[in-house]
């Protein structure tokens, strides 16, 4: 079974893409190469055991086993030494990214509560972009009586886009709810 985002983006967003920026050869073409979700958290240090719930979580929303982060310095104002576990993150690509992005612009984000669009603001100047949620209760997969407590996680979308109007341009079209500045 073909993801339907895919689909879209191969039959519509593609060609659409082309004929706007008058890319010559097709692999100029702007696409989405992988999406990171990053769950940093800072109470691991006092409560290893929140590390296990956010694994849960991560899991849950992505379909993936996240990666352990560890500290690379110690910072003695937080209580931190170097090598501690301090958050986890995936790195999705091919079908899971397209699953989990279309999952995220058509279920998740409009679950946000008073939502009026992400940032235009993101954007980092290399053609990517990056979205933070303060919640990942806003994911269908997350029960709300499971949880011990909220937490927020980044999402970064990386493309082959050279910069942040081709970037903007691909979002857009695949789906994602921009703010009206």
């Amino acid at each position: 079974m073909a993801n339907r985002l895919k689909e879209r983006y191969t039959n519509e967003i593609r060609p659409l893409l082309q004929e706007k920026f008058g890319y010559q050869n097709t692999m100029e073409i702007p696409k989405l190469e992988k999406v990171v979700v990053n769950m940093g958290l800072g109470e691991a240090i006092q409560n290893p055991k929140a590390l296990d719930a956010a694994v849960g979580d991560m899991v849950a929303i992505t379909g993936q086993k996240p990666v352990i982060t560890k500290a690379k310095k110690s910072i003695a104002a937080f209580k931190l030494r170097e090598g501690m576990s301090i958050g986890c993150k995936v790195t999705l690509r091919g079908e899971r990214m397209y699953e989990f992005v279309d999952k995220l612009i058509s279920v998740s984000l409009p679950r946000v509560r008073d939502f009026k669009g992400v940032s235009n603001k993101a954007f980092d100047g290399r053609g990517n972009y990056n979205l933070g949620l303060k919640e990942q209760l806003i994911f269908p997969e997350i029960e709300y009586d499971k949880i011990d407590r909220l937490r927020g996680l980044e999402v970064c979308f990386v493309t082959s886009a050279k910069n942040d109007e081709e970037c903007r341009a691909l979002l857009k079209e695949m789906g994602m709810p921009f703010r009206e500045a």
